[in-house]
Parts: C-alpha cells; sequence; structure tokens
C-alpha cells in the first residue's frame, strides 16, 4: 500500500510503498477512501522537516538542553548518533480519514466489515485504528463532508472548554478550518460570533456564515471594534485558533474581553503573558488538548476502555458523533471549505506549497484497487545471495533502529526481513537495514527456510508468545530483556526450547557482559566469592508509559533491571540462590522503580543492585564496584575502569561501550559458523528467576529462594 510520510532529516515529503499494517485487538483496518489535509499541522511538520539543524534546534529548545546533558554522561558520538537516529525516522503525516471497514480486531464489537466510518488515520491507503478514535457516518453524510470530523472536534472541544452561552459574544480570532468551523458550532450555539483574521477571502467566507468578520489590516483597531459592538462591556470569551510567535495576540484577547471573561487557546501563540492583563478583570485562560476527553490516555486510546457516560459527556469519540450529526443534520456546512481535491498521486500538488493564498482545506481521493500487501520488497544496493544464515528482525522500534541495525550492519549480517505490526515503521527500518523484505506478517520469516536466526525487540509482553513460535518452527532467537514477564511463560519457554535442534540457541539480550570493560574487570577481580555494587541512575519514566504497565512492560525491575542481574551474575561467575528487594516509599507498589535488590550467590559472593529513577541526568547512569581480594574495581559509566591495589593496573578507558556491538558480532558469528549459545540457558533461566523474586520479595517482605 501507499503512504504519505515527512522525512525530517531532508525535509522531502513521500509517497511511500509500505505493508499493509496488522488490525490488533481493539482496533478496525480501514480501506481509506478519502482523507482531509490539515494545512495547519500539517504544514508546522513539513516546515520543521525542510529546516536545517539550527533551525530545528532553536524550535525545540527543550531538546537541546536534553541532548546537552546526555552529552555530558555518554560522551559526544554516541549523543550524535542518537540525535541523528532520531532524525531519521520519518513521519506519518495525516489525521483525518474516512473509509471502509474491511476486518475487525478481537474485542470490538462495535463495528462489522463493510461499515463507513471517519477516524484519526494517517494518509495511508489502510490504517488500523483503535475503536475508540473510530466513528459510523450516517448514510446521508458524503465521504467529502466526513473528511472534516477530526479537525472539527478539535473545534468542538475548544468550545465545550470554553462553554459559551445563548445570546453571548465570543470572538475567534483565526478563521482558518478550525476557527471557520469553531465559528459555525458557536453560530449553532446561539452565540453572537465575531471573527478576526488577516486574510480577506477568510474573512469574506466567515461573513457567508452569518459571523460578524474583521479584517485588522484594513478594517483598524480590533479591541476597538469588539468594545463598540458590545457597548464597551467586552466580550463574554474568545477562542483562539490562529497561529503566532508573538505574544500580542493574547495581550489583544485580554483587552477584549469583559470582567471574567474567559479565552481558551486552541492554537499556537506565544504565550509570554502580562499579569495585569488577567489581575484587573479576573480573566481565565485555558489550553484546549485536541480531540476532547480521552486524548492521549493510553488506557482508552489504545485499550478501548471508555469512560462512563454519566461522569464524562464528551469523550473523542462522541465529539467525533457529535460532528458528523451535525452534518447530517445540516447545522455544519463544511463543503464550502473544500479549497482543492486532489488523486493521492498527485499529492505533492498540495505539500509542495502549503501556504498557498486561499486555501483552506485539500481533500486527498484514494483509489478504489488499493494494493494489499503484507510484504513488500525493498530498494537496496546490496547484493544478496541466496541461502541459509539470514535473518529476520521482529519490532522496528527505537532500539531496533539507534542499537540492533547499525550492530547488525557493522558485522555485515544477512537481514531479510524487518516486520513490524505497523508497516511503516517495518519498511524503514528495513531500508536502513539493508533488509531484502519489509513486512507486518511475521508468519513470512517463520516459514522461511534460509532464516535462521530470529531477533525479537518488541515490546515486553510480547517476547515469550514470539520466542515460542520462532523455536517451534526450529529457528534460532535473540530477544531484548527481558525474556517473558511470568514463571508460566518461562516454563513453556523452556519445555519447547529443550525439544529443538542442537543448533538452535536460544539469546537474551544481556549485552553489558560483553562490553569489553565487563570483561577487563571480570579477568582483573579473580576467582572465588566478591561483593559487588551497581548503581543505575536509570531516570525518571512517567507511570502512563508502556514500561511501567505491568500487563505490557512487566515494570521496570522485570523489564530493565534484569541487565544488571546477569551482570553480576557474569562477574560473580555464580547463580543467584536467594534475592531480597527493598524498594523508596512506605507501600510501594509492583511496579516501582527505585528499589534495592540484594542477591546471595551459590559461591558466598554477595551484589546489591541500587535501581534508582529519582537522581539527576546529568549524573552517570551506570557505575559497577567489585570487592575482591583486598582490590576494588570501580566501573563509571562504560567509559572508565579504575583499578585499586591491583598490581600492574590503575585504569583503562574507552568509549561508551555498553557491550552491544560485541555481543552481535558473536552472535552472527555463531549463526554462520555454529557453536555454543552465547549465554548458557542455565543462566539465563536464573536471572529471569532472580527478577521474579525481587517483586515476589518486596510483596512478601522477606528474602526469596531460587531453587
Amino acid at each position: 500500500m501507499k503512504q504519505i510520510i515527512q522525512d525530517l532529516k531532508n525535509g522531502k515529503t513521500i509517497l511511500e510503498e509500505v505493508p499493509v499494517p496488522q488490525v490488533k485487538a481493539g482496533c478496525v483496518l480501514i480501506k481509506t477512501t478519502e482523507t482531509l489535509v490539515s494545512l495547519g499541522t500539517e504544514r508546522m511538520l513539513v516546515e520543521f522537516g525542510k529546516a536545517n539543524l539550527i533551525d530545528k534546534a532553536r524550535q525545540q529548545p527543550d531538546k537541546v538542553k536534553q541532548v546537552l546533558d546526555k552529552i555530558k554522561t555518554d560522551g559526544l558520538m554516541p549523543t550524535l548518533e542518537a540525535v541523528f537516529n532520531k532524525l531519521n525516522q520519518p513521519l506519518p503525516l495525516g489525521y483525518c480519514n474516512v473509509g471502509e471497514v474491511i476486518e475487525v480486531g478481537k474485542g470490538v464489537t462495535e463495528f462489522k466489515v463493510g461499515d463507513k466510518v471517519a477516524s484519526n488515520g494517517n494518509h495511508a491507503e489502510f490504517v488500523c485504528v483503535p475503536k475508540n478514535l473510530v466513528a459510523k457516518i450516517p448514510d446521508n453524510v458524503t465521504d467529502d463532508e466526513a473528511c472534516f470530523t477530526v479537525i472539527s472536534s478539535i473545534a468542538l472541544q475548544g468550545l465545550r472548554n470554553l462553554k459559551p452561552q445563548i445570546g453571548e459574544t465570543i470572538v475567534v480570532v483565526g478563521l482558518g478550518l478550525i476557527g471557520l468551523i469553531a465559528a459555525q458550532l458557536l453560530k449553532a450555539n446561539g452565540c453572537k460570533v465575531v471573527g478576526t483574521d488577516f486574510d480577506q477571502a477568510k474573512v469574506d467566507l466567515a461573513k457567508k456564515f452569518g459571523v460578524i468578520a474583521f479584517n485588522p489590516a484594513t478594517d483598524g483597531d480590533v479591541v476597538a471594534f469588539v468594545q463598540n459592538l458590545t457597548n464597551d462591556i467586552g466580550a463574554d470569551g474568545v477562542l483562539i485558533t490562529a497561529s503566532a510567535k508573538g505574544d500580542e495576540v493574547i495581550h489583544q484577547c485580554c483587552q477584549m474581553c469583559r470582567k471574567k471573561g474567559k479565552i481558551v487557546l486552541v492554537g499556537v501563540i506565544g504565550l509570554n503573558m502580562r499579569r495585569d492583563d488577567f489581575y484587573k478583570k479576573e480573566l481565565t485562560f485555558q489550553v484546549s488538548c485536541s480531540y476532547g476527553a480521552g486524548r492521549y490516555d493510553e488506557n482508552y486510546e489504545n485499550k478501548g476502555q471508555d469512560y462512563p457516560l454519566a461522569y464524562v459527556r464528551w469523550t473523542e469519540k462522541r465529539n467525533f458523533e457529535t460532528i458528523l450529526q451535525l452534518i447530517s443534520d445540516g447545522k455544519l456546512d463544511v463543503k464550502s471549505l473544500i479549497s482543492e481535491q486532489v488523486e493521492l498521486k498527485d499529492y505533492l500538488q498540495i505539500y509542495g506549497d502549503m501556504r498557498k493564498k486561499g486555501s483552506i482545506a485539500s481533500l486527498i481521493k484514494f483509489s478504489e484497487n488499493s494494493n494489499y500487501n503484507k510484504t513488500v520488497a525493498v530498494e537496496s544496493n546490496k547484493h544478496f545471495v541466496a541461502g541459509k544464515g539470514k535473518i529476520g528482525i521482529i519490532g522496528a522500534g527505537n532500539f531496533a533502529s539507534s542499537t540492533i541495525v547499525p550492530c547488525l550492519n557493522a558485522t555485515n549480517a544477512d537481514i531479510k526481513y524487518v516486520s513490524s505490526a505497523h508497516g511503516l515503521t517495518a519498511k524503514i527500518l528495513a531500508k536502513k537495514a539493508n533488509a531484502q523484505f519489509a513486512t507486518s506478517d511475521t508468519s513470512e520469516i517463520l516459514k522461511d527456510s534460509e532464516v535462521d536466526l530470529v531477533i525479537v525487540c518488541t515490546r515486553h509482553n510480547l517476547h515469550a508468545s514470539f520466542v515460542k513460535e520462532v523455536l517451534s518452527a526450529n529457528k534460532s532467537v535473540f530477544v531484548e530483556k527481558p525474556l517473558c514477564l511470568n514463571k508460566q511463560e518461562l516454563d513453556e519457554i523452556e519445555q519447547i526450547y529443550s525439544a529443538c535442534d542442537d543448533e538452535v540457541s536460544l539469546t537474551v539480550g544481556f549485552n553489558r557482559r560483553f562490553a569489553p570493560l565487563a570483561e577487563k574487570m571480570k579477568q582483573l577481580s579473580g576467582t572465588g566469592a566478591k561483593n559487588i555494587v551497581a548503581t543505575m541512575n536509570a531516570g525518571y519514566i512517567p507511570p502512563e508509559v508502556w514500561v511501567q504497565d505491568l500487563e505490557v512492560g512487566g515494570g521496570r525491575i522485570i523489564g530493565e533491571a534484569c541487565h544488571f542481574i546477569d551482570l553480576c551474575s557474569y562477574l560473580a561467575d555464580s547463580k543467584v540462590v536467594a534475592v531480597c528487594m527493598n524498594a523508596l516509599g512506605v507501600n510501594p507498589q509492583e511496579n516501582t522503580d527505585n528499589a534495592s535488590i540484594l542477591l546471595k550467590y551459590e559461591n558466598g559472593s554477595n551484589a546489591v543492585i541500587n535501581y534508582f529513577a529519582n537522581g539527576s541526568k546529568s549524573y552517570a547512569k551506570e557505575r559497577i564496584e567489585v570487592f575482591a581480594q583486598n582490590s576494588v574495581l570501580v566501573l563509571d559509566n562504560w567509559r572508565k575502569l579504575t583499578g585499586y591495589g591491583i598490581k600492574g593496573f590503575s585504569s583503562a578507558s574507552s568509549r561508551l561501550d555498553k557491550g552491544h556491538k560485541r555481543q552481535f558480532a558473536l552472535l552472527n558469528e555463531r549463526i554462520k559458523n555454529g557453536g555454543k549459545p552465547l549465554i548458557p540457558f542455565e543462566s539465563i533461566k536464573n536471572t529471569t528467576l532472580a527478577s521474579f523474586a525481587a517483586i515476589e520479595s518486596l510483596k512478601q517482605n522477606k528474602w526469596i529462594e531460587i531453587k
């Protein structure tokens, strides 16, 4: 299928051939008929992509600070690699989609195949959209009209925050697409509407909708106009739908308002507010968030958990449905807002110049004969030779893009497939990996006899199921940590793995044991019992992020701290026999990320893992200390190893290296030439059980033995 994307690195807007996305649980797969281009939001993305690096930095000062902090802790080159990796991730454009449901995911009962729907899907021939972001289209509403559903909901949500009353005077600042829709909705609500804009064509169109429209460029002082219109009382409320860099807009809005008036911001303006403006009149200011209640809530949008209507009357989906009903009833005219309609292949007629005079709303028409391909070939300069030893990658997230693929490319690995449920991310990463194919169908990888190794780097809750599928296909598997999220999954994996052929291996991404300085540390610390202290300044992650979700990410102890359990076991050269974990706070939760884990080893070694999320980003992320045989070794953030009391050794330094490169070099070598697994399964199993025991220890408030 074809999809429009924006390349943030070179600024090009591209029509890319990508795999059709999978239909996921709680979602519907939609065959697109039309989409609407948001000339405001999408123009900002396109112009950001075209900007040079300095201008990009100026537009995102908060990101610049993050980059500078990262340089201090990780060094210049690793930071630059991370920045350019981000810029190499093209963005899908569009969020106003109309089409027909062709497939329904598990758990969806509200829709059936054949339903005509509007959604916030991208500009793509097929889109997979969660059910709470989809609404059925009434029979008397055309596709052209339904394309305005989502963007109109942005205007509607602004009004819901403004709470206008019948007879009130409301000023709409900015008569672009959202402003013109908002003005109509206010008129339908019984308000006297004043609209202001510097574009005379938009002012004239607003007048046709019964709006008292004003052009400050030709008509004079807009504040004086509003004051005169309201007999010096001022407007009851102001809705800002304009885009402006300066803060003069907010100042004027305050001057327009009556005492105790309300200002709601939908657009993007400078917000260097003057206290005196608000103080004298006791004005209220609020920013309106997108389509309505539920926006950016993972549980609502992606897990399909609706808010009870009695308590949250207007959600995103209900706003979608309201707009469609208003169009159906003839109370909202959107046809008059259409500036142009183009075929998908002619998309550059819109994106080539997004500041065309008089342009308000542009529609893209999609062909009825869209290609339904779940696997697409990738253009590559690499010469592929038929035969065994190929690699398939399942998952195309940031870690796969920033770390796994560059490491594999450095070893000249033969990557045949990259797979992701979204399709687009698979194609983007496949091009970076010089792979032959991008796919959204993982069965293509599993049934291909040339593929000997499958790399799984999905979200944590999918690790176990994919590992079992790969092993059942009698192929070697590398899975990013953690191996699984519970004991039952571990037992099932072990049972399948024990029945595999000898050449099949299971590897978990415990990369730190392969770092050059870690190997040096183990060598210098010698044999016998050791005391190990590992401190992770892991950094804060908001509770709504998937890693913190016990069902999806397993929490950061199981999902991330397992790295350091493995490292400590490697340095101790022994197995964990008992675990005790204490966490920060009076009643710490199971998904805590501020904890100290004590590990007791079979050979008498002891380890303490301090996994903290409440530290400063300016401090080093990781520090490992080993005390053994009257000596001390300190590894500081994988850049410097210092020895105390060790004859002939004082220190060693390297570029930040956490062992990823060596791990994947060894993995690729093993796939091509055979040999033992990189990490014995018993060690992987022991580390996994220790991570489970840490959580159990917290719950039971005691040491947990590992048998």
